[in-house]
């Protein structure tokens, strides 16, 4: 008898442990197939929209837990699409690069693998190439910009500028940045680094939307522009150290900023991707470099036009200044008409950080006071025209504009911020040479 009941209970507890490993087993395929290791942002959207004849990234998260997994990305139509290279990103993530071509629907074939091992296969993802009606919409939307007389009368002025700060830059400055290019690195720290982040943690503190924050976080991530060395200048900061780190922080955007805005997109949840006008970028630094080494010729074979270049470097960046704040405001009028108070606070806070970052940096390794100011203001201003850009051929029309309140906000504080430091300083130093 106890026999038996030993074998009936055995038989009992036998049966009820093989439905239970055939629970755990079908949970546990289940819980694959609803949660992928793969995933495009939040993997809710499995359509991207793209230009033709563009460049873009595509962040694609993975939740694996091996640390040897590698991603195999291949386009299914290469006439379509054509992945240039994937590489390997935070948190176990991947940056995929690709080159759009002719319109067309390109499925994209993302394979896991791991030491050989197919871990896990997804083909639903796929980009959409459309021909682009992104620099109609540009011209509608900035048209009244680009006709305003003001930034004709402007133009040579701007040239002019910059020829006269060429004819400020001292070789042996230069060099010395060889072998001690300490300014230079600081500056693409905070600008590549912590900026973008003040800017992700500005979008979650003000609870921003997805498209706003991210238009945010490019602007946070987007490199100084024309606009550092003319305010390092005026106030003071050393002018040979900011045309330096200006030109290589572009040259630095062309990754950095991509990579930067491709994670906090991912991790806003924001789907869209990215396109990178490196074209911009690339006629950014020719307006820069250009006017600036016919400056150091000027001053080397002449120097009397030199002097008098050196005269009005003054009065004409004081003017681009006002211009500039001007036709900043022109520009993003349309946009600004709706903007909420949450933006403009965020937004006006972002050159006041950047402005004491990088001027805690420059104290910290103990740089001289110019460089501290120009460092300080390097991390400061942005090129919102670059962010304004990357959000225009980015995003679909009415969002692009709406994530563009961003940068326009952006660029109004920094400009209007910037002008009163200048005015300050000019008072400053009126109060102490009428004193003394």
């Amino acid at each position: 008898m106890p026999s038996s009941a030993f074998s009936t209970m055995s038989g009992t507890h036998i049966l009820f442990l093989f439905f239970l490993k055939l629970f755990v087993t079908g949970w546990t395929q289940g819980a694959t197939v609803s949660a992928p290791y793969l995933n495009v942002g939040d993997g809710t959207v499995l359509e991207f929209n793209f230009p033709e004849h563009s460049q873009g990234v595509l962040l694609v998260a993975c939740h694996y837990p091996g640390s040897d997994a590698w991603l195999s990305v291949s386009s299914l139509e290469p006439t379509v699409v054509v992945i240039e290279n994937v590489s390997a990103s935070w948190g176990g993530s991947f940056t995929v690069r690709f080159q759009s071509g002719l319109a067309g629907l390109a499925p994209l074939q993302l394979r896991l693998l791991e030491q050989n091992r197919l871990i896990e296969e997804r083909a639903d993802f796929r980009i959409r190439v459309d021909t682009s009606d992104l620099e109609p919409t540009i011209q509608m939307s900035l048209g009244h910009f680009s006709e305003n007389p003001i930034l004709f009368a402007l133009l040579p002025l701007i040239f002019l500028n910059k020829c006269a700060f060429g004819c400020k830059v001292e070789v042996d400055a230069l060099q010395s940045l060889v072998h001690q290019p300490h300014p230079i690195m600081l500056g693409i720290l905070g600008q590549f680094v912590v900026m973008p982040l003040y800017g992700y943690l500005m979008s979650l503190a003000f609870s921003l939307p997805k498209a706003l924050a991210l238009g945010l976080v490019i602007s946070c991530s987007s490199p100084g522009g024309g606009g550092g060395y003319l305010y390092s200048l005026l106030l003071g900061g050393d002018v040979t150290v900011a045309i330096s780190m200006t030109l290589l922080s572009t040259v630095a955007a062309t990754g950095l900023m991509p990579l930067s805005s491709s994670f906090y997109g991912w991790l806003l949840g924001a789907h869209e991707t990215l396109h990178v006008p490196f074209l911009k970028i690339f006629i950014t630094l020719l307006f820069i470099a250009v006017p600036i080494s016919i400056g150091m010729l000027v001053k080397c074979k002449l120097p009397r036009v030199s002097r008098l270049l050196l005269l009005l470097i003054k009065p004409f960046s004081f003017t681009l200044i006002v211009g500039g704040l001007f036709m900043a405001y022109h520009m993003g009028a349309f946009i600004l008409t709706s903007v909420r108070p949450p933006i403009i606070l965020a937004g006006v806070t972002v050159p006041i950080f950047g402005l004491l970052l990088g001027y805690l940096l420059a104290w910290c390794l103990g740089l001289p006071g110019p460089q501290r100011r120009t460092v300080s203001i390097e991390v400061g201003v942005q090129n919102s025209l670059l962010a304004l850009a990357v959000l225009q051929l980015s995003f679909q029309r009415a969002q692009a504009d709406f994530a563009s309140q961003a940068p326009f906000i952006v660029a109004l504080s920094s400009t209007s911020e910037m002008l009163l430091l200048v005015l300050g300083n000019l008072a400053y130093n009126k109060l102490c040479s009428t004193g003394t």
